[in-house]
């Protein structure tokens, strides 16, 4: 019974650091692992393509109290960005001479609805969420809205509103994706 227990235990010790090996050789060449519900879950990968609106991010959170407190709260979780904050990974979904505005009955860009953007006033537990003004906004030149393209419930700019073209680090694009829930 030890020595067959002593197998077990070597085959799953080779096999944790094959999927080690595995995971770090993909990060190491720009892949990147989305599990959070702002976007598809699964594999995207870095790339050189421009900042432009329709394109997935990874950004670095500013350091604002907005930010601050989703730290707290769990939902940004922490990483080598200023601030001790983790990426982030949205898409942009205005920017510079969009209009944009936060509506009770969601995020407008040139006066169009996006969808999955009605804001919600608490998160799961029952702590209020910030809430924007609803003034129409033209975003300037280095501004950008980045959103959840497909949850309703994502911590994206309906809360945290425009953040800078110098936030975003990489451009990146889904290479294996599935909806999560």
């Amino acid at each position: 019974m030890r020595k067959g227990l002593r197998i077990v235990a070597g085959i799953t010790l080779a096999a944790s650091i094959g999927v080690g090996v595995v995971a770090g050789g993909i990060y190491a060449a720009g892949g990147r692992f989305n599990t959070s519900k702002s976007l598809e879950l699964g594999l995207y990968w870095i790339t050189d393509a421009p900042i432009t609106k329709g394109a997935y991010v990874m950004f670095c959170p500013p350091e604002r109290k907005v930010f601050m407190d989703a730290k707290e709260r769990g939902y940004i979780d922490a990483g080598f960005c200023p601030g001790n904050f983790g990426h982030l990974m949205k898409k942009i979904l205005a920017a510079k001479g969009d209009t944009i505005a936060v509506t009770p009955q969601g995020v407008t860009v040139n006066g169009e609805v996006l969808p999955y953007s009605k804001p919600v006033a608490e998160d799961g537990v029952g702590r209020p969420l910030p809430q924007l003004s609803s003034e129409r906004y033209t975003l300037g030149a280095s501004e950008l809205l980045l959103m959840s393209d497909s949850s309703p419930t994502s911590f994206d700019g309906r809360y945290f509103g425009p953040i800078t073209r110098s936030q975003v680090t990489s451009v990146i694009r889904p290479v294996l994706t599935w909806k999560g829930e």
